[in-house]
């Protein structure tokens, strides 16, 4: 089966997790999605991901954080799409709820959030938006 978007297949197979309260989800592994889950991980969304191997195939195991019941992650949406890619000047980077949520960018200096970004002075391609 040929997938055309490989992130936004992670983002639903997150939401679909949280949705039915699942505590772990199994992703298939890219160096892209390692780093977005590095992100996530960093901003306190998800509690922890590793790299399981399942015969040929490699897979990301992320297990999921809720508080009091209710998943962490409220809101999960892929911003840049393979039809239509979404890039933001270093001067245009979007600020999420006032600072509450983040947008993940990629950069020429790698994965990182919005606010990352900004400090580093870099823009990119705005790969998803999460609160």
């Amino acid at each position: 089966m040929c997938m055309t978007d490989p992130i936004a297949d992670m983002l639903t197979r997150i939401r679909n997790a949280q949705a039915s309260e699942k505590k772990e989800v199994k992703i298939p592994s890219s160096s892209l999605k390692k780093a977005i889950l590095r992100v996530l991980k960093e901003e306190g969304y998800i509690e922890s991901y590793q790299e399981t191997a399942d015969g040929k195939k490699s897979y990301l195991a992320v297990q999921l954080k809720y508080f009091n019941g209710e998943p962490v992650i409220s809101s999960l949406s892929r911003v840049s799409k393979p039809g239509l890619r979404r890039y933001s000047s270093r001067n245009n980077l979007p600020e999420i709820m006032h600072g509450l949520g983040v947008a993940i960018i990629s950069t020429s200096k790698g994965v990182m959030t919005e606010r990352l970004a900004r400090a580093n002075g870099v823009g990119g391609e705005l790969l998803c938006i999460v609160s």
